[in-house]
């Protein structure tokens, strides 16, 4: 399975409190190995948080109700499933 890693690093200077440092697309046999693997990497003690997404998620076509997949940060007005993509 494929995953993607977003890994945010503590810094006062941003509005936010917290800028992306890295994010990563991994292959891993398993979700909890790269838990184990992240948590090693980026400590929470030293200002990091990271989080975990499957990188490919199934959408469903909002005119024709096809399946098909797509990266889980499209933004909506570039995906199909959304109205905003066909009204434009």
């Amino acid at each position: 399975m494929e995953y993607t890693v977003e890994v945010y690093k503590l810094d006062k200077r941003v509005k936010a409190g917290e800028r992306l440092f890295a994010k990563v697309d991994v292959e891993s046999a398993s979700r909890m190995v790269l838990e184990f693997r992240c948590a090693l990497d980026y400590p929470e003690s030293k200002g990091f948080r990271y989080t975990i997404h499957e990188t490919y998620v199934t959408r469903r076509n909002l005119m024709d109700g096809t399946e098909f997949t797509e990266r889980y940060d499209t933004p909506s007005y570039c995906s199909p499933s959304s109205e905003t993509y066909w009204s434009m």
